[in-house]
């Protein structure tokens, strides 16, 4: 009796195993498209953030969609600055595709760097704005976004950063537009031309507008934020790595936009 027993409980458990495991696996094929769509729904949500200063962001998922079609466009480039169409398989590479977690856990050199560009909403030939994802490694875990740069990617124009678990009222900041704000306006060049990225400072000097005056005279320096300051570091380290890893390629562009402004003289 306790042999049958045992052997209807264990019965029993693998059928519920296999019942619990075929729902799972319903689920995820059925909730599948609609994450998909969520992501890319966030993804592009926040490219356009960082060009909010130019373009009127939507709230509605359908909206935000139809705006990034009509006006992002997208290419993915090696370290050297020359555009990368396939893998090594041949498979097509898709910029908003591109898994920039996954690449930062590579060398600089052998990263795939997606670059979105902003085009006028009535001249898709016309670059407004370039678009460049950044990643890296806050107080407590990763942080990441997008900065955006005029035509000549010299001007930072906005930004638009997020995080895993920085602290709350503190790293947690780096989320929200007062501290992004800061950066507009600030240039990644030297007047010699060398790069030396944007750098948040230690210190906070009233937050808002009166941080923003603070160092409104000093193109490559923004102000920090109070108590956080483990995490402006980490920021400022994503910033420069993440500006060398590109700057090939803003190199060329930069090459480029000089070519035809002489050629228009």
């Amino acid at each position: 009796m306790q042999q049958q027993s045992n052997g209807y409980i264990i019965g029993f458990v693998l059928v519920l195993c296999v019942l619990i495991g075929g729902l799972l696996a319903g689920t995820s094929i059925v909730l599948g498209p609609a994450q998909q769509k969520s992501l890319e729904l966030d993804t592009k949500s926040q490219i356009l953030s960082a060009v909010r200063a130019v373009v009127d962001v939507p709230e509605k998922p359908d909206e935000v969609l139809a705006t990034y079609e009509k006006r992002i466009t997208s290419t993915v480039v090696n370290y050297n600055g020359e555009e990368v169409t396939t893998l090594p398989d041949g498979t097509p590479i898709v910029a908003e595709n591109v898994n920039v977690a996954a690449e930062y856990g590579k060398p600089l050199k052998e990263r795939l760097y997606p670059v979105f560009r902003l085009v006028d909403e009535n001249d898709a030939n016309r670059v407004q704005a370039y678009i460049l994802p950044v990643y890296g490694n806050g107080l407590w875990d990763k942080i990441w976004g997008y900065v955006a740069l005029d035509q000549s990617m010299e001007t930072i124009v906005g930004t638009s950063f997020d995080h895993k678990a920085e602290t709350p009222g503190l790293g947690q900041r780096i989320a929200t537009p007062e501290i992004q704000d800061r950066f507009v306006g600030k240039k990644i060049f030297d007047d010699e031309g060398k790069l030396v990225s944007v750098t948040m400072m230690k210190g906070e000097h009233g937050g808002g507008e009166n941080s923003i005056a603070y160092y409104a005279d000093d193109p490559h320096r923004v102000d920090g934020m109070s108590g956080a300051t483990l995490t402006g570091n980490g920021l400022n380290a994503m910033l420069k790595t993440y500006f060398t890893g590109y700057r090939n390629f803003i190199k060329k562009v930069r090459a480029n936009a000089t070519s035809t402004a002489d050629a228009g003289q």
